[in-house]
Parts: C-alpha cells; structure tokens; sequence
C-alpha cells in the first residue's frame, strides 16, 4: 500500500526543508564496486548492496532518498551493453526504494535519479537534440510508471541538455514534480560558460517545479551559487545538495575533505539561504546525513546570517563577485608580500614553476609576472601565471604594459587574460624597445596606464569595452598601478596617483624603497594635498642586493632609486658575501616598512629567487606572519 504522506509539492509548502540523502555511488564503492563497474545494475545483480544504502540514510533522518538510476540511460548503459534493459534497470532502482522507505515506518518521499547522457549535444556533439529527449523519455517513464514521487535530474553540465531531460519529463507526465539541479565549475559557470542566474530562469521559465546545484565544489561554492539563481528568480523552490568539498586524491582513493560538523552548518546555511531541500553529494555519508539531521532539527540552532546582494535585474549583475586572494587580503588589512619573476628565454616552464613553489613553501601570497622586463623576449606572462596558477594554485599578478599594444589588442589580450583565470593586473607603460633585444620594434601605444585602468575598472569590469559595446558580462579585475614615492617631482607624482585612483585602482606597487623615511615624507605631502590621508594599499618594493656593482647600477642609473652610503659601505664591506648581506639588508627594510604600506614587493636580481624567500623568512623571524 501506498503511504498515506503529503504529496510531494505540498511537503514543500511547509516551512522546513527536506532532507535528501547523500552519495550512492561513493557508498556502493566502500562496499567493494570498482570505479568502472555499472552500479546501476546492481538494482538487479546485488540488490541487497543498494538496499542497504538506501536503509542507511533512511536511518540517518533522510525525508528524500534517490534511486539507484543515475546513469541508468541507454548511452550510459550501451558501454556495458545493457542498452536493452534501461526499463528493468529503473524499475528494478524503485521498487528497491520503494521497499526501504515501507519498511522505515517513516514518510519517506523516493526521487528518480536521472543523470546526464554522457555524451555531448549538437552543436558541440554528435548526438541530435531529439535523440537525447527520446533517451529521457525512455527512462524517465519507466521511473513514473515505476511509481516514483518526483523526477531528480542531477549533475547537467549542460543547460540545454537538461532542458531536454526536462522537456521529456514533462512528455511523459504533466503531474510528476521535477527537481532540476545543475553542476558548475570552479569559476561557478557551467562547462559551456553559462551562469547561475541564466541557468535558473531557464529551468525555472520550462517548468521545473524545484531549481538547484549540486555537485561541484564544496558547500561554500554552492552557497554563493544558489543565492545567485535564488535572487535572479526569488519566486522559485530552490535546493542544493553539495559535495563533501573538493577531491582530493590519497594513494588510489578519491577522498572528500568536509567533516560531518561542516555539513551540520551547512544545513542552516542552505535553510537560511531559503532552500526547501538540502542534501548531499559525491563523498557525502549516511554520517553527515544524520548530522544534518540533527542541525535541521535543532530549533535553539541560529540560522547563520546570510548576505543578500540586490540587484538591478542586468544581466551583468549576474556574474558572481568573486574577490581575488589578492582583493581580499588587502581588505581584511593583511601585510601582503608577493615576488616579481620573470618568464623564461625558452619555451621550457619547469624550472620557473619549481622556484614559484619556493616562494609559495617560504610564505609568499602570490607571484608577479612581468612582460618582457628590460624589452627582453620573453615567454609570454599570461602562459606563465596560467602554469602557475592552475599547476601549482598560487595566485598570481599579470604585468600589462600598454607599450607595444594598440587599443584593439589591449582589450582583446584583457579578455584573453580573464578566460584563462587571471584577475589581478598590475597596469604600466613598460619598458622603451630600444633598449631591449629588437630596438627596431614597434613601440607605439594607444592608451596611456591611467586611462587603461579607467577603461578596465569602468567599462570592462561593467559589462562594455571602451567604445561602449557590450562584452557579453562584466569582467571581475583587480587592478594596480605604479607609484614611485621618492620621484623628484613629489607633487606631479601624487597628481598622476590621484588620476589613477579616480579611475578605480585598487592597488599600487612602489619603487625599490632604500630610505624608509622617505615613504613618511610622502605620505605626509599626500595628505596636504589631498586634505586625507592616502587610503590606496601599497606595496612597498624591496630589491635585494647581490653585490657592489648591482648596487651602483641601480644608484646610478636606475630612475627613482637612491642607495644610502651606509648601505653602499655595507654591501661592499661584504665583499663575496654581499648577497647575505643584501639580504639582511632587505630583512631590515622590510621590518621598518611595516606600518606605513600594506605589503611588500621583492624583486630579486638575476632570478635568484632564493634569494627573496630567505627575505621572506624574516617575516617569520620577527613574528610578522
């Protein structure tokens, strides 16, 4: 006999939310499937494996569990040559289901599991968009006439691929609910660029009856996603099952970092947010599903506050604010340190990869790339903060000198850069062609740094480039820009800072700073004319010295940079070991700084980046980190 529960849209109309269950997949592994095993023929083969899956969660408080049905389409099932079967398979998953929750004695609610094809959609596939409905409908109807309460489609990367499945739901029953969840990526688009707010008015204008994520990141991830989708349709039931955080892999397991503590708080956090019902995904167990439990069911529990971001209804609004580390370390008011590396003469990453990760090990927050420094041919800087970046996970600080570039190129390479990640930019005119390798080489420009910053902050990071046609989305960039605090010409120096500021920087570096004293004097000429004190984060540069003649050069010739006698003294008493010396040197500064900027710039001579991160070490020495 069938339960005599609430329908399932009136469950949703109560004031608490479902709790759905967790992983399938990850259970039926520990239990000894392998990772190319077909678990959904398990419903037939060993049914006994998913009913105690399904037993487990009931156990652990879930209202909603999912059929074992995930991939149970016949793509999916053709690679084990199951093709035929997709209506036993799917049968088989809900009477399984169906079986634990009659035999619970509690009012447990089944979902049909249904998982994306596995196979792409024209245009990007081979496969017709009418071919995928019919597979859809195949399976979808089997889990109707199977006797399921609501349609789950889970895990789409695709949001036209999930609008089928949807279009086939609905083929199939006008009445069967349908929760229609999709995935995302890292930068929170899904795998063919789309947003949260766009995915969720397009599910929610088909006619899903519940709009959400799952899979993914971690709960944080999918927090920020479905406030996203749930101001861009405030109207729709919205839900989200996360991941136990982002994968890690521990000899030959896959192993999800999030203790069941986190997933009790994720529970609130999804319940403030609004959602109607919250569960869990790959890596999740019948342990964080019973610690949900309890949170959910615990009224002396505060929900988390939630920060809600209005907006306007521009498409534009809808691209995520993702704060770069950089962003974020400056607002918290940390003491940011980063290094300037140059890209490699060759094609060759390896060995620059191996001295980020020295840098990255002695403390640094992130790396600089410069573009070709001393107009030397070099690998390009976007490739090297890409290496950087996505290979070793350390923030990084693209140089974008305006030499050289024509507006065109300029905004082109500035949309290239932001499809490959790169959100922090350090904007400067960059060095003349004629004293480089090609002194022959165009060395015109469009767009001088101060105006460049305006383009990007105002117009790009808007929605629109700088003729005012729109990009499609705003960029998200976080942009610095020169300042050398010890020119001879204070005044002027600080009119083209405040320029730069108007036009929306957000950072600056400083000149290689030798007399601290120097930076108060400016600090103080700052705040008489400007009539307040400089807000704008500074990075103070430090440049280690390696030995008396890399000191006179850069006294001598090198504008904006003046070296005390003392230090000279020092530097050449030190004789072979000059470069210790120019450390401690350094180290010195660098102590004597704190307080007046908000960071340090180091910038090591010769590559000797070893250099720097034992002048990174001194932050340790002195308790500063």
């Amino acid at each position: 006999m069938r339960s005599s529960k609430l329908p399932f849209l009136e469950r949703l109309n109560k004031n608490e939310p479902l709790l759905g269950d967790g992983a399938m997949g990850t259970m039926l592994h520990q239990q000894g499937g392998t990772i190319n095993a077909c678990f959904d023929e398990l419903n037939c083969t060993h049914p006994e494996q998913v009913m105690r899956v399904h037993s487990a969660y009931i156990q652990a408080g879930a209202d909603l569990i999912e059929t074992n049905t995930f991939g149970a389409n016949r793509y999916k099932l053709s690679k084990h040559g199951l093709e035929n079967r997709v209506a036993e398979i799917n049968r088989a998953g809900v009477e399984l289901a169906r079986k634990a929750t009659e035999t619970s004695g509690r009012d447990v609610y089944v979902a049909g599991s249904v998982g994306p094809l596995g196979v792409r959609l024209k245009p990007f596939g081979r496969v017709k968009p009418e071919e995928a409905r019919a597979a859809y409908t195949e399976q979808i109807r089997a889990l109707v006439d199977a006797g399921v309460d609501v349609i789950l489609l889970e895990t789409f990367s695709d949001r036209m691929e999930i609008l089928e499945a949807l279009s086939a739901a609905r083929d199939v029953s006008a009445e069967i609910p349908v929760i229609a969840h999709m995935t995302f990526g890292q930068d929170d688009r899904t795998l063919l660029g789309d947003l949260p707010a766009q995915v969720a008015r397009d599910l929610y204008k088909a006619g899903a009856n519940v709009v959400g994520v799952n899979c993914g990141g971690g709960p944080a991830q999918l927090s920020r996603i479905l406030q996203a989708m749930h101001q861009a349709v405030p109207e729709a039931t919205i839900s989200a099952m996360p991941n136990a955080g982002f994968p890690q892999s521990v000899g030959e397991r896959m192993m999800y970092p999030a203790t069941v503590e986190y997933f009790a708080d994720t529970a609130l956090t999804f319940k403030a947010i609004g959602a109607s019902i919250i569960g869990g995904c790959c890596g999740t167990t019948p342990d964080h599903i019973a610690a949900m439990r309890r949170a959910l069911d615990n009224p002396a529990l505060p929900l988390p506050h939630i920060q809600v971001v209005e907006t306007n209804g521009d498409d534009h609004d809808d691209v995520p604010e993702r704060p770069t580390e950089l962003a974020r370390k400056l607002a918290a008011g940390r003491f940011v340190v980063t290094v300037e590396m140059h890209p490699p003469r060759s094609f060759v990453p390896q060995k620059l990869l191996a001295s980020a990760r020295l840098l990255q090990d002695a403390g640094a927050d992130m790396v600089n790339i410069a573009d070709s420094p001393t107009a030397r041919m070099r690998m390009s800087p976007w490739a090297v903060c890409h290496f950087i970046q996505t290979r070793q996970n350390m923030e990084t600080v693209l140089h974008f000198p305006t030499r050289g570039r024509n507006l065109l190129r300029v905004q082109g390479d500035l949309l290239a850069a932001h499809a490959l990640g790169l959100r922090n930019l350090f904007v400067v005119m960059g060095d003349p062609t004629k004293i480089g390798d090609y002194p022959e080489a165009m060395d015109n420009y469009d767009v001088a740094p101060s105006a460049l910053i305006g383009i990007i902050k105002k117009k790009m990071n808007s929605g629109t480039d700088q003729a005012g046609n729109s990009i499609g989305q705003r960029t998200t960039f976080t942009v610095g820009c020169a300042l050398n605090m010890f020119a001879d010409d204070i005044d002027r120096e600080i009119a083209t800072l405040q320029k730069k500021i108007e036009n929306g920087a957000d950072f600056a570096l400083g000149q290689a700073v030798f007399e601290p004293h120097l930076i108060e004097r400016f600090l103080r000429r700052y705040e008489e004319i400007a009539g307040e004190p400089l807000k704008m984060p500074v990075l103070m540069g430090l440049m280690p010295l390696y030995s008396l003649r890399h000191a006179t050069y850069l006294h001598n010739e090198i504008p904006g940079i003046s070296i005390p006698d003392a230090i000279m003294r020092r530097i050449e008493d030190a004789g072979e070991d000059a470069p210790d010396e120019g450390v401690r040197i350094a180290q010195e500064l660098l102590r004597d700084i704190r307080g007046m900027v908000q960071g340090a710039y180091i910038i090591p001579a010769f590559g000797r980046y070893e250099l720097a991160a034992e002048v990174i070490d001194g932050l340790a020495v002195t308790g500063a980190r």
